[in-house]
């Protein structure tokens, strides 16, 4: 949470340099591509609890940890106000059980989170152009590692995301670019070959702050 508030605070320390300082900007318009190179914080909101095959309570909850991590995002502009954005990235997530007398790591897994967005642009001539967006995405996970005697299989699938963001002309083709997302996902959890389960809601925040590039 510390380096969350510290992104954040620079990304606001950049938009307000950008409007004191910008003279000339390049707006955005219908056919502009835009690179936004971003520090992302993807922070899941899930802890589920872990039953039996048979559905009884263990005590346990599945606890999926926050991973910080640079991500890309590539816009093209339909129209002035109208574009598409795909961001991509990989998360390193630890999963841990919970319990009054337990907290151990069971599972370590790579994720890759590509969301196609579609965007609306409330001011593309302005040198602060707020934007929502509304997307899917799809959950991969990939490169897992079994920890402390567990054996845990996540399913991969199909979610959905909303976005809200500003970008602050700097000058020319620069601008900073602070994005906020929040992703709808779940997925099934199978534990030591089915005996335990768990159907866990990942929904994470994707807080982003960085610098882009018209084209």
């Amino acid at each position: 949470m510390k380096t969350l508030t510290s992104t954040i605070a620079l990304a606001a320390a950049l938009a307000i340099t950008g409007v004191a300082s910008a003279q000339d900007f390049q707006p955005k318009a219908k056919g502009l591509v835009m690179l936004n190179v971003r520090g992302s914080a993807v922070a899941p909101s899930g802890s589920d609890p872990i039953l039996t095959a048979a559905g009884a309570a263990t005590g346990l909850r599945a606890d999926v940890r926050t991973d910080y991590k640079p991500t890309l995002g590539l816009s093209y502009f339909l129209s002035d106000h109208v574009a598409v954005e795909v961001i991509a990235t990989t998360t390193e997530h630890m999963v841990r059980a919970r319990g009054p007398a337990t907290d151990v790591t069971v599972y370590k897994t790579w994720v890759l989170p590509p969301v196609v967005s579609l965007q609306y642009h409330f001011a593309p001539d302005a040198q602060v152009s707020p934007y929502v967006g509304v997307g899917v995405n799809y959950m991969l996970f990939h490169n897992g590692k079994n920890l402390n005697g567990f054996t845990v299989k996540l399913k991969d699938g199909f979610g959905y995301a909303l976005q809200t963001g500003v970008d602050v002309a700097v000058g020319g083709p620069w601008s900073a670019n602070l994005d906020v997302k929040k992703v709808f996902f779940d997925t099934n959890a199978s534990i030591n070959g089915g005996t335990l389960k768990s159907k866990v809601n990942l929904d994470p925040w994707v807080v982003s702050a960085g610098v882009g590039y018209k084209f």
